[in-house]
């Protein structure tokens, strides 16, 4: 199975620690966050992994190589000028010549992959979307009442959010609405995709998810990589 990871981001939110190294190099525990991903796939049953490139993309080909030492097989797409989250896939057509995954490169989580896949075939879609139940806290008591009468008081209530996780399943023939050497995201890709009417299937995915766009997000994926990954704590 073929999967493409995003990992051409400039991770900007991430300075000064991204001046350095590419986003998709920093460590979480006691590996970096796109050999993380490149696990989690293959350990799913993928094998064959694109990686499409643009900041320091040296950087990224010299440390992963060409996947043995992981277990699949890994080829580069290096764009010359950012193409956003779905613009990369134009570089790929002709790679990606069976439904494949593609996923953002600062996500840490742990979906079955394999599991994700094999819904979205049973659903027969062209496209389908992760998404995931993030809560938001709401900074205000929330008050029930019956009349005048307050029957219920809920201090600081956390609200539900169903988001995009940045992971997708599709088909070949979605590539065909992709347009060449242009930036593009998956959010236009999806707005295009309503507009025509075309049908988009979601995913719920109960799995630990993670974006990692912040600095204050490293103390998480820290305890997450021990909770989720297999990392032994100090």
């Amino acid at each position: 199975m073929k999967a493409v990871i995003l990992a051409g981001g400039l991770g900007e939110r991430l300075r000064p620690f991204t001046q350095a190294i590419p986003k998709a190099l920093l460590p979480i525990g006691e590996q970096p966050l796109l050999e993380i991903q490149i696990s989690n796939l293959a350990r799913h049953g993928f094998d064959e992994i694109f990686i499409a490139t643009n900041y320091k993309s040296q950087y990224i080909e010299n440390f992963i190589g060409d996947g043995s030492r992981l277990g699949v097989r890994i080829s580069y797409s290096r764009e010359e000028k950012r193409l956003g989250t779905c613009g990369p896939l134009s570089l790929l057509r002709g790679e990606l010549d069976e439904p494949f995954v593609v996923m953002n490169g600062d996500i840490l989580t742990a979906i079955d992959f394999e599991r994700f896949a094999a819904y979205a075939r049973e659903q027969g879609a062209d496209f389908c979307v992760a998404t995931k139940n993030i809560g938001t806290p709401f900074n205000f008591g929330s008050v029930e009442t019956d009349g005048n009468r307050i029957v219920r008081i809920e201090e600081k209530p956390e609200f539900l959010i169903e988001i995009l996780a940045g992971i997708y399943w599709a088909t070949p023939k979605l590539l065909a609405l992709v347009p060449d050497d242009t930036y593009y995201g998956m959010d236009q890709l999806i707005h295009r995709m309503l507009d025509e009417g075309k049908t988009i299937t979601r995913y719920l995915m109960q799995e630990y998810w993670l974006d990692i766009g912040r600095l204050e997000d490293f103390s998480e994926a820290e305890e997450a990589y021990h909770d989720h990954f297999g990392g032994e704590r100090d």
